[in-house]
C-alpha cells in the first residue's frame, strides 16, 4: 500500500478489484485547508480499457508486483498473441487489445518478459523503441533543405510509416512503438580494422 501521491507510471495497482497499470500520474499540492490531489491515467490489464481517476493525496492504493517470466513469441491470430516458456513449454495467450501496438512489432521467436499475477498472464513488457528493417521505399534522395519532407516506407512487419528521403530499402531504423513514428537510423556496429 502506498499513498496516491506516490503513484508513478509503470506501477501496477488494484482498484475496485481490477488490476490496472498506471500510464500517467501527477500530483497537485493543495493550498491552505484544501488537500492535495493526485491524478492518474490507468489501463485495465484484463480489458485494455483506459480511465482517469482522481485521488486524495493521502488516499491509500494497493500496489501489486507481477511476476515476470521470459517467454518466446510464437504467433498471433485475430484475437490474441501466443507465447511459450522456453523450459517448461507452457503456452499462454494474451489478448491483442492488451498487447496494443506492440503486437504489430512482435516477430516470431522474439523473447519478451510476460507479466503474471496469481498464475494468470496479464501483459508483456515491450520496449518503447524498436529497430526494424525497411522492406520497401522510394530510392533515397540526398538534397539540402528538405528537413520537413517525408516519404512512405513499408517495414518488414507490413506497417507503413513516413521516413526522411535519405532512407533506402533494406536499412535498419528505430521506430517509436506507441506512435509508429520514425526516430532515426539504427546505429551500426563500428568495424575494427
Amino acid at each position: 500500500m502506498l499513498s496516491a501521491s506516490e503513484l508513478r507510471p509503470g506501477m501496477t495497482v488494484r482498484l475496485d478489484g481490477a488490476l490496472c497499470r498506471v500510464i500517467d500520474a501527477s500530483y497537485h499540492g493543495g493550498q491552505g485547508k484544501m488537500g492535495g490531489v493526485a491524478h492518474a491515467k490507468l489501463q485495465n490489464l484484463r480489458t485494455a480499457t483506459f480511465r482517469e481517476r482522481r485521488f486524495r493525496a493521502d488516499e491509500m492504493v494497493e500496489t501489486v508486483e507481477p511476476e515476470r517470466q521470459p517467454m518466446q513469441f510464437l504467433y498471433a491470430d485475430e484475437t490474441a498473441g501466443y507465447f511459450m516458456h522456453a523450459e517448461t513449454f507452457d503456452q499462454v495467450a494474451i489478448d491483442k487489445a492488451v498487447l496494443g501496438r506492440a503486437a504489430l512489432f512482435m516477430q516470431e521467436g522474439t523473447v519478451v518478459p510476460v507479466e503474471f499475477f496469481e498464475g494468470e498472464p496479464l501483459s508483456i513488457v515491450f520496449p518503447d523503441i524498436v529497430e526494424i528493417r525497411v522492406a520497401d521505399t522510394a530510392p533515397p534522395q540526398h538534397t539540402q533543405g528538405m528537413d520537413n519532407v517525408r516519404k512512405e516506407a513499408r517495414l518488414e512487419n507490413g506497417l507503413t510509416i513516413l521516413v526522411p528521403p535519405f532512407i533506402a530499402s533494406g536499412e535498419m531504423i528505430r521506430v517509436e512503438v506507441a506512435t509508429g513514428k520514425y526516430l532515426e537510423r539504427a546505429k551500426s556496429e563500428k568495424r575494427r580494422v
